[in-house]
């Protein structure tokens, strides 16, 4: 009987250690992200962005500019043909569309896995409630890998690439399988931001859809 039990005891502490150092990897990744992100106040720059289908084609590239300031506040900015403009000052998000002539208002999913956005102009110190996170390095670059814990993100993982700590790319992978490839350029932390650039007042003539 003590041999039994000896073995039981010894299979469940050798079952517990993979647990145990999958939790230590964890907070470490979620830690190392966490420093990554909070060392940018503010960021502004320009992106690239193309979306791929399941089977790789090119469905879409824009570019744009954006701006980020915490807490909560964007301003995301996609160039023509495809112009778009998003815009949260940490409370509510207005989408514009100049094509249709259509802003859309609604209160904002402070939710980390609601948007890439608030992921990197959100407060980030609950990743690792939000999230699954693997971390590897090499030289320079850092890679993080997000797995929403939460069934209804927008993605179902999310890789974010930094550069000598600067973030460099992200992509994205949703529930039918679409990637969304997002480059960043021209990036600079912690310059000054106005507030009033993370509101939105509606041009005349266009419709405003309050949700």
């Amino acid at each position: 009987m003590i041999s039994t039990l000896l073995r039981s005891t010894i299979t469940a502490v050798c079952l517990a250690l993979p647990l145990a150092a999958l939790a230590d990897d964890q907070a470490e990744a979620a830690e190392r992200l966490n420093e990554l992100l909070s060392r940018a106040q503010t960021m502004t720059g320009g992106f690239s962005q193309m979306t791929l289908s399941s089977n790789g084609a090119n469905l879409q590239e824009t570019t744009g500019t954006l701006a980020l300031k915490r807490p909560g506040m964007f301003r995301w900015h996609t160039d023509p043909p495809l112009e778009q403009l998003l815009v949260s000052d940490g409370e509510r998000i207005w989408l514009y569309d100049p094509d249709l002539q259509q802003v859309t208002i609604q209160t904002m999913d402070k939710r980390l896995s609601h948007t890439p956005a608030l992921l990197l102009s959100g407060d980030v110190s609950q990743l690792q409630e939000s999230f699954d996170i693997e971390w590897s390095k090499g030289g320079s670059v850092q890679d993080f890998t997000l797995t929403p814990k939460e069934a209804d993100s927008m993605f179902d993982s999310l890789r974010v690439s930094f550069s000598d700590g600067v973030i460099n790319d992200m992509q994205m992978s949703d529930p039918v399988g679409q990637r969304t490839n997002i480059l960043f350029r021209n990036v600079e932390l912690n310059a000054p931001l106005d507030d009033a650039q993370f509101t939105f007042e509606a041009p005349d003539g266009v419709d405003v859809i309050s949700e």
